[in-house]
């Protein structure tokens, strides 16, 4: 399989902060300006890393759109300007070689395994067949990460664990601690707070509320783990890193929102990197 990891030096910090670049309105592209050019990734690139986004078909209302694009509440949310605004703070914040435009992720693909990080957003949506979940299970141990996003309240949970079980039916799901490497790979994270979506302009709420009133009042920092103490899944529930990466351009979405939520991702990669 190829998901070797990448043995060039731990990447240096070109930035103290993330909030000292500044993202050009439109630069990351949008739905309305030539999706196919993030979709279609072209000709295969060498690269240290790739920015891939897991596509899955969607079994509740607000997926819509399957392995088509049209599903905005599924797994194609906030793509492609999030992801591509994520790669830009890579590029730009530390030394890994990043030459390729964003990929998409198909579990029925074998392209699956040249990618050992992957993000999934609103994954309460998502559902598996019996092979894909195999699939995605032999990704895991085979050193793959993946990131999971958009979660908010019980019912989304019990949903996105459904799925999760189908994957990894036997491991436990854990909180992490302030203390855990994680968050100390590429920047010190000793503050968290939760991230919100961009309903956070209009009404000044951090939290979401979906279905019959099933709120995410407190942010959940998550993983599950293999035997060797390796986070495999990394959990980001009752928040939105997706929509502080897409609006972080915006001078009405606070800076300190995006500021956390592009230092947990690199955070997040470097982990991958060196675990």
């Amino acid at each position: 399989m190829k998901l070797a990891r990448p043995i060039s030096a731990i990447p240096l910090l070109l930035a103290l902060s993330v909030g000292l670049f500044a993202f050009q309105r439109g630069g990351g592209g949008g739905f309305g300006r030539g999706m196919r050019q993030y979709y279609d990734p072209g000709p295969f690139v060498p690269s240290e890393f790739y920015w891939s986004r897991l596509q899955y078909n969607s079994s509740f209302g607000g997926g819509g759109g399957g392995y088509g694009m049209r599903g905005m509440g599924g797994w194609a949310q906030d793509y492609p300007k999030a992801d591509n605004d994520c790669l830009i703070a890579l590029r730009r914040l530390t030394r890994i070689n990043s030459p390729t435009p964003l990929n998409v992720v198909d579990l029925d693909s074998d392209h699956l395994f040249d990618y050992p990080w992957i993000y999934g957003v609103t994954v309460s949506n998502w559902t598996f067949t019996d092979e894909e979940a195999k699939r995605l299970h032999d990704y895991l141990f085979k050193g793959g990460f993946l990131m999971v996003d958009n979660i908010h309240g019980s019912e989304e949970w019990t949903r996105f664990m459904a799925g999760m079980r189908q994957v990894l039916p036997d491991m436990a799901v854990e909180d992490l601690q302030d203390n855990d490497e994680i968050f100390h790979t590429l920047y010190d994270i000793d503050e968290r707070f939760q991230i919100p979506s961009e309903i956070y302009v209009n009404t000044g709420q951090t939290y979401e509320c979906r279905g019959s009133g099933d709120c995410g009042y407190v942010a959940k920092w998550r993983a599950i783990r293999n035997d060797h103490g390796r986070i495999l899944v990394a959990i980001c529930a009752n928040m939105h890193l997706g929509d502080a990466w897409e609006w972080a351009d915006s001078p009405q979405y606070p800076e300190k929102f995006s500021d956390l939520a592009f230092r947990i991702v690199l955070n997040y990669i470097m982990y991958s990197f060196t675990h």
